[in-house]
């Protein structure tokens, strides 16, 4: 028998997860956005992940199309990525 409040826990945890943007990263785009919240440049991130710069360049382009992360002037699209990451608890799941 599981005590229903680790149930609704576990459901609760489901249901943000599934409503998280970060959830709809593929596993790589979610391991570009990691080493982008741990301060990472494209060079540090490409070394890190054993990929290319333009390998990267494209996740992270992919990962602010998934994210509704546009071009805007007053903001700075890496930084809000990295923002939605830790506010869903760094695990994208």
């Amino acid at each position: 028998m599981i005590d229903p409040k680790v149930v609704d826990a576990l459901v609760a945890s489901r249901a943000r997860s599934a409503e998280s943007p970060v959830a709809r990263l593929t596993p790589r785009e979610r391991e570009v956005l990691a080493e982008m919240a741990q301060g990472k440049n494209n060079a540090g991130i490409a070394a890190s992940l054993v990929l290319t710069e333009r390998a990267v360049e494209k996740h992270i382009n992919a990962m602010f199309a998934k994210l509704g992360l546009s071009e805007e002037t007053d903001v700075h699209r890496r930084v809000k990525a990295v923002l939605l990451y830790l506010g869903q608890g760094s695990t994208g799941r």
